[in-house]
């Protein structure tokens, strides 16, 4: 299996690379800074310097050209402010889906967020940071450009709170979920078990649970 992540130096994006290029597949992460590329080397993952915020549909899509999947695990990165929440968060992933058709790659993995529905309809919380608001909104509108674009299987994946705690390999997989947290470990098992087992148009919510991994992606519908 070739698989084409994008924002490949992530936390979650560094251990799928690790799980796939471990089991013998074949890792191509697409990282912005180049001096990343060896930390993705060392992991077993074949790096692509590419800025999605100034590449083409054209550029991306020589670089996912016969991948089996594309996975999207980018972001502005905490720090970052309104403007690239709107042109990672979700321009990226937009310019990756229509690489990907233009590629004829169908399998695509958005990470997306637990919470997006807070802010659908240009509602949000009162309390709730302008940053974040536009971090959610970017990725609400990443979600329905890929989940209504002819031409790719899209699969959803919104996590709770993230940490770094070792992952249990067992999570609740479900289209609605109380607020909770899953470690990065998990969400990755999560990816390469969408890869092996695909859910076309799945959107579900991520949280540590009691179900083995690849019992949870079986049971999706």
């Amino acid at each position: 299996m070739r698989v084409v992540t994008a924002g490949a130096h992530g936390k979650i994006a560094r251990r799928l690379g690790r799980l796939l290029s471990q089991r013998g597949d074949t890792a191509v992460g697409i990282v912005r800074n180049p001096d990343h590329q060896a930390d993705l080397e060392s992991d077993g993952v074949q790096p692509v310097v590419l800025d999605l915020e100034q590449a083409s549909v054209e550029d991306l899509a020589a670089v996912v050209s016969g991948a089996d999947a594309v996975v999207f695990a980018a972001g502005g990165g905490p720090d970052s402010g309104i403007e690239r929440k709107d042109s990672v968060d979700r321009g990226a992933a937009v310019l990756l889906a229509e690489a990907a058709v233009a590629a004829g790659v169908r399998p695509y993995l958005l990470v997306s967020s637990i919470g997006v529905e807070m802010v659908a309809g240009d509602g949000a919380p009162e309390d709730m940071d302008e940053v974040f608001v536009a971090y959610l909104r970017a990725k609400l509108a990443a979600e329905e450009h890929v989940l209504s674009r002819e031409g790719l299987s899209p699969m959803v994946i919104r996590p709770g709170s993230l940490t770094d705690d070792p992952g249990t390999g067992r999570v609740r997989l479900e289209h609605t979920t109380d607020r909770g947290e899953v470690p990065r470990d998990d969400v990755a098992a999560v990816l390469l078990a969408l890869l092996d087992d695909p859910k076309d148009g799945a959107v579900v919510e991520l949280l540590s649970g009691d179900t083995p991994v690849t019992e949870a992606v079986a049971a999706l519908p």
